[in-house]
């Protein structure tokens, strides 16, 4: 009977003992990154998030970039800052999704302006990228965008247009693509007699 008991406890020591390590393996590989993320997303630098928390910036600094790892008191302390949850955390990683299909986008038509905006990323909004599908009528234009921070890459599918940027009014057509910083005015135009449609991406999301 005694050795039976020992046998079943050396089981479950061993059980207990890879499912701690997969846990551990779980965290070093995803933690840091998904930190950094909720971090940026409520717009605050390691300085800030490590002072809220009572911890110094080099740790924040360290735990981002997977150097380090929280205890469960730290952790749910900073995911509380961040506004989620030990669960929700978790919960996000492992069902973060990673590949899109066309039930996914969300389409908005303008029709007035004559253009439709498909969101092929759900929530790319708080993402660092946003990334769309721009479909472009015969002549008609995008909102005149006024200046503000971050960066936008556009890649042509088919058709022609012309891109205001500034003062500068640049052609593109099927195949080639465009990439600016978004300090200046800028616009789009189908300037071809059929559909255009964009492969559009701005960071952060300004759609």
């Amino acid at each position: 009977m005694a050795v039976y008991l020992v046998k079943i406890n050396k089981t479950f020591i061993n059980r207990t003992i890879k499912l701690t390590n997969r846990i551990k393996e779980v965290i070093s590989v995803n933690i840091g990154e998904k930190i950094k993320r909720l971090r940026l997303e409520n717009s605050l630098t390691q300085e800030e998030l490590a002072d809220r928390c009572e911890l110094t910036k080099g740790y924040i600094s360290q735990l981002e970039r997977n150097l380090t790892s929280p205890s469960i008191a730290t952790l749910i302390n900073i995911l509380e800052i961040l506004g989620t949850s030990l669960p929700e955390f978790f919960n996000e990683i492992k069902q973060e999704k990673i590949v899109f299909t066309k039930e996914d986008v969300f389409k908005k038509q303008e029709f007035e302006q004559g253009f439709t905006i498909n969101w092929i990323v759900p929530d790319a909004q708080k993402r660092t990228m946003e990334p769309i599908l721009l479909e472009l009528e015969a002549g008609a234009s995008t909102k005149m965008e006024e200046p503000h921070q971050g960066e936008e890459f556009g890649y042509v599918l088919v058709g022609r247009i012309s891109l205001e940027y500034g003062k500068r009014k640049l052609k593109i057509k099927a195949g080639e693509s465009f990439y600016y910083k978004a300090n200046r005015t800028h616009q789009l135009t189908n300037t071809s007699k059929s559909i255009a449609k964009i492969i559009w991406v701005s960071t952060p999301p300004n759609f």
